[in-house]
């Protein structure tokens, strides 16, 4: 079997998220691989098991949220007034709106996503709900077009574990973040070496969010050699219920969990 380039499974993933953006009845979402999906009721639901609240759901623009995720990094972000954040992985747009109201109109939240169709959909939402606080790149969160030592918050959810280079992703983030400035993520993470067949799937479980995750060891090892400090991998086990969602009739949720991932630029 030959194994996929690193532009192979980019474009895996960003095929996939396309059709994630574009189609109206989804046959698979990030870290939700083959079960129907109902945009409306599903959206709600999954986003509640995240950890969202409902005054948060009903604050962004409507088509933002696409139910994707592994977590709320708002919830560990503590973000101030005033702050730029940075979020790697932007999507349609949900957790950057999120983001704009901590930060107000003295901050600036800069989303980056590799999907055109995502960059063009958080595009829309921003223009529709008249919200300037917001930028969306298109770019790859290996090669961030953002200038050196402006962030101060870099969030994530449940993108990294896509990237097949989590090191440059890493040091990359380590380059843009300003000195003091901090990393707060929710991803998934490997708690037992993954099954053959699971981890050599390259294509529906690496775009699921499952067969690209690492180890706490492999990630704490990357940060720590991109400069970051204060490296804190916490692990969520109440996040097994709804991964066992994710793939039925396979006990996934004894190889990952959701983790919350934290860290500081000194």
């Amino acid at each position: 079997m030959n194994t996929p380039t690193y532009d192979q499974i980019r474009r895996n993933v960003r095929d996939h998220y396309e059709g994630v953006v574009t189609q109206s009845q989804l046959t698979s979402s990030c870290c939700q691989t083959k079960v129907s999906y109902d945009p409306v009721k599903d959206v709600a639901h999954i986003s509640a098991q995240l950890g969202y609240s409902k005054d948060e759901l009903q604050s962004v623009p409507s088509g933002a949220n696409l139910g994707l995720g592994c977590g709320n990094p708002q919830a560990i972000a503590s973000l101030q007034p005033g702050e730029n954040v940075l979020d790697l992985g932007s999507g349609a747009g949900f957790d950057c709106f999120l983001a704009a109201r901590q930060v107000g109109e003295n901050g600036r939240v800069i989303g980056v996503d590799m999907t055109p169709a995502m960059v063009s959909a958080a595009r829309t939402h921003a223009e529709n709900s008249g919200n300037t606080i917001v930028d969306f790149r298109l770019g790859e969160i290996e090669h961030l077009p953002v200038a050196d030592e402006t962030i101060d918050v870099i969030i994530s959810n449940c993108v990294i574990n896509l990237s097949p280079d989590k090191k440059q992703v890493f040091q990359e983030a380590y380059r843009v973040l300003r000195s003091g400035g901090r990393l707060a993520i929710s991803d998934i993470v490997t708690t037992a070496e993954l099954p053959f067949a699971i981890k050599n799937d390259t294509q529906d479980l690496y775009s699921g969010c499952i067969s690209g995750a690492s180890s706490i060891e492999e990630l704490t090892t990357m940060m720590k050699q991109s400069g970051f400090t204060n490296i804190l991998i916490q692990p969520k086990e109440d996040s097994k219920e709804f991964l066992k969602e994710w793939l039925p009739n396979t006990p996934i949720e004894d190889y990952i969990v959701s983790a919350v991932i934290q860290a500081v630029k000194a």
